[in-house]
C-alpha cells in the first residue's frame, strides 16, 4: 500500500492556494507544464472517429497537433465551436463529441495544417 508521500504530498496550502504535485510550486509558478517538449510527430493531423468504450456514442479525435498546452487548448475550442459541439483536450488528443470527420478535416486545412483520416 502507498503512504501518503508517495501519493504526491501538498495538495494546498492556506498561505499560495493549490500546490503542483509534481514541482510542489503553487499552480501558478508550476514549472512541470512549461518543461513538456512539443510533442513530436511526422507533421501530419491525424482526424478519426471512435465509439469504443463510450457507450455506442461517436467522438472525432483529432491527433498530431503540433502544439502544445494553451495553444492545443484554443484550437480544440476553434474546433468545437466549428462544429457547435462540445468536446475536451486529453494527452495531446482533441476530442470533438459527434461524428464531424470530414467537417474537422476542412476547417484544419483551411487552418494551413496537413491532414489525413485514420481509422476505417
Amino acid at each position: 500500500m502507498k503512504s501518503l508521500a508517495d501519493l504526491g504530498g501538498l495538495v494546498y496550502s492556506t498561505d499560495a492556494g493549490r500546490m503542483c504535485p509534481g514541482c510542489r510550486q503553487p499552480v501558478a509558478q508550476c514549472t512541470c507544464k512549461q518543461a513538456r517538449p512539443l510533442p513530436a510527430g511526422d507533421g501530419i493531423v491525424r482526424v478519426s472517429r471512435e465509439t469504443k468504450g463510450r457507450g455506442g456514442k461517436a467522438v472525432t479525435l483529432v491527433k498530431g497537433v503540433p502544439l502544445a498546452g494553451e495553444a492545443l487548448e484554443q484550437l480544440g475550442k476553434q474546433l468545437k465551436a466549428a462544429c457547435g459541439s462540445g468536446g475536451t483536450v486529453k494527452d495531446g488528443v482533441i476530442e470533438v463529441q459527434g461524428d464531424h470527420v470530414e467537417r474537422l478535416m476542412a476547417a484544419l486545412q483551411k487552418l494551413g495544417h496537413k491532414v489525413k483520416r485514420a481509422g476505417g
